[in-house]
């Protein structure tokens, strides 16, 4: 199919500003070669763009940012935790980048894993629907252990069974998300502001601290930087990396730093997230191409001010080698107990506050383990409408919600009571394991996904300017660059294109790399441990034995780039009655709307 006949089918899919389309044509809609892809009229589109922004913070800002980045920076140093932080964030940056243009194309519920299986292969499509499913819930799992021990802080609370917080926020998980999921939104939409007014506060405090405004009076700046230093060299000593305590032998300066790096590497494959969630509810949005596109280019903001802005200043709050730290981490102390900010505001002698940091912390993970159960649901239902998953899941109730898929993801929640009669940090160290390898195996999948789009596109003819969204890739075309150097920045089609390529093959390349590192302590002198070593590595064959499986059962077959579909998409009416909603509100809703949306 040439340019020409594209057009035909799909339109003009550019407004005037570029984002998406005003309007979206569908003569063709009834010709779509493969049903299963079309999105379904069953979906209720009332989330808004700053939902969809407040939702990946609610997602991706839990427990880790706040209390578990202390094992980070114990392991490696602050140096060595800000430059893995850095080099992360660039690889979720670059996924994010990757995703704008195809789930702009196509906004549908589970994005990724559809693609997946629109542009690989069918199979592909189900391990990863899969593989994310399963995260996802295992997420869920760790914040509700994680809601006990945080809430443990205090030891009043201490003396309660952890069977009735788990109770506790079963129901709650259950009563946010069964209902509309507008309900679901506004809920996250408060939870997520208290995030970033906690990341705000604290990064205000640091500042504050750091130039003398504290009780001592100390105008520490970057001393810790300095004395005990940068890095962390030392590996004679038991230490925590991500969340495995492993014995580490000595070893010479050059091992010993390459060995922290990896451990912050692991710890921030573990905390950062963003796009994939951002993918999950692309079905349930509102002028869905304008709103993911919005919601895709604050990516870049959300990296640097709540990972790489945290990590700074937990770096300059505490030494890598703080007595507090490590005997808390050494007794897994609970909740706020092991978080740099409040270990560093009880050496400055700091009253109360550490209590009100311990609190916004409990209701982060509150909001992290809701935004879990709703995009594991929602996974689970996509996957039964595409028949990957019993039908029963697929069923909604009135309100659009797929409450027999939130049923059963809450009920596989039930599984956090083993934190009743196991120590919850022996939960939690496995979960945040088999989180960071499927993640790591979702990054992977999420560039290949894309290196096939855009072979399909070059293998047909296609020009990347029918895409309703186009990804940049930094520092090429985009407008805050535009803007710094006062000139406008000129690339050609190609150009670019060469250049998004780039980061494509960067994001897959690393992402295998830290997928097979992730684990590699158990290969240590004396570190043994098989436990680790399958929650490190048991999603990576599971994924296989899933696409192996789905692909001999369902005899699936690999796409070549000159048969992928491309074009045959469709929309259901949902879609296009709300490419007009603005014009449908009061001028005071539409005020505050567009206030909102460009604040989050």
């Amino acid at each position: 199919m040439n340019v020409k006949d594209e057009e035909k089918t799909t339109g003009s899919l550019h407004g005037a500003d570029g984002v998406g389309a005003e309007k979206v044509f569908v003569d063709n809609a009834s010709t779509v070669s493969n049903e299963r892809f079309a999105t379904t009229s069953a979906q209720h589109r009332t989330l808004e763009s700053y939902h969809v922004n407040l939702i990946a913070i609610g997602g991706t800002i839990g427990t880790a940012i706040f209390v578990y980045i202390g094992a980070g920076l114990t392991a490696g140093g602050p140096l060595m935790l800000l430059l893995a932080y850095i080099y992360w964030a660039s690889v979720i940056f670059m996924i994010a980048e990757l995703q704008k243009e195809m789930v702009c194309l196509w906004p549908t519920d589970v994005a990724f894993a559809r693609n997946a299986s629109r542009y690989i292969d069918d199979a592909a499509g189900f391990a990863a629907g899969y593989n994310f499913w399963i995260s996802q819930v295992a997420l869920a799992i760790f914040e509700i252990v994680a809601f006990g021990v945080v809430i443990g802080f205090w030891e009043s609370t201490r003396r309660i069974s952890a069977a009735v917080f788990i109770s506790i926020l079963i129901v709650a998980y259950i009563a946010l998300n069964i209902w509309n999921t507008r309900f679901f939104g506004n809920a996250e939409f408060g939870f997520a502001i208290g995030k970033v007014l906690l990341i705000t506060g604290l990064l205000l405090f640091t500042f504050i601290a750091m130039l003398g405004g504290n009780p001592l009076h100390d105008r520490f700046g970057f001393r810790y930087w300095k004395n005990p230093g940068r890095s962390n060299l030392r590996r004679d000593r038991p230490e925590e990396v991500g969340m495995i305590t492993t014995p580490y032998p000595d070893h010479p300066t050059g091992v010993g730093k390459f060995e922290g790096y990896l451990a912050c590497l692991t710890n921030a494959a573990f905390t950062m997230a963003g796009p994939d969630y951002l993918s999950m509810v692309a079905g349930e949005a509102r002028n869905p191409r304008r709103t993911m596109h919005r919601a895709f280019n604050s990516t870049i903001y959300r990296l640097i001010i709540f990972f790489i802005g945290t990590v700074l200043a937990v770096g300059v709050l505490c030494p890598y080698n703080d007595s507090g730290l490590i005997s808390a981490q050494k007794a897994s102390a609970p909740g706020g107990a092991r978080s740099p900010y409040v270990i560093a505001m009880n050496r400055m002698m700091i009253p109360v506050l550490p209590h009100i940091v311990n609190g916004l912390i409990l209701t982060s993970v509150f909001s992290a383990g809701n935004a879990y159960i709703f995009t594991s649901s929602r996974g689970l239902a996509q996957m039964a409408r595409d028949g990957q998953a019993p039908k029963l899941f697929a069923r909604r109730n009135r309100n659009g919600v797929p409450s027999i898929a939130v049923g059963f993801c809450m009920l596989l929640c039930l599984l956090s009571y083993c934190q009743v009669s196991t120590s919850a940090q022996v939960v939690i160290k496995y979960l945040t394991n088999l989180v960071a390898s499927s993640q790591l195996v979702n990054w992977i999948l999420l560039a290949f996904t894309w290196i096939r789009f855009n072979a399909a596109h070059k293998a047909q003819g296609i020009s990347r300017d029918s895409l309703p969204v186009r990804s940049h890739f930094l520092p090429f075309g985009t407008s805050l660059i535009k803007d710094l150097v006062k000139r406008p920045l000129e690339f050609t089609t190609d150009q670019l294109v060469f250049w998004v390529c780039v980061g494509a093959w960067y994001a897959f390349i690393s992402s295998i790399f830290v997928l097979l590192m992730q684990g590699y302590y158990v290969f240590l002198s004396g570190a043994w441990d098989i436990s680790a070593f399958l929650f490190a590595y048991m999603m990576p064959i599971l994924f296989i034995a899933l696409y192996l499986g789905w692909k001999i059962l369902k005899r699936t077959r690999f796409y070549r780039a000159s048969e992928v579909d491309i074009l045959s998409f469709k929309y259901d009416a949902e879609f296009t009655e709300h490419i007009e909603y603005d014009q449908e509100r009061s001028k005071v809703g539409l005020l505050v709307h567009r206030a909102l949306s460009t604040m989050f």
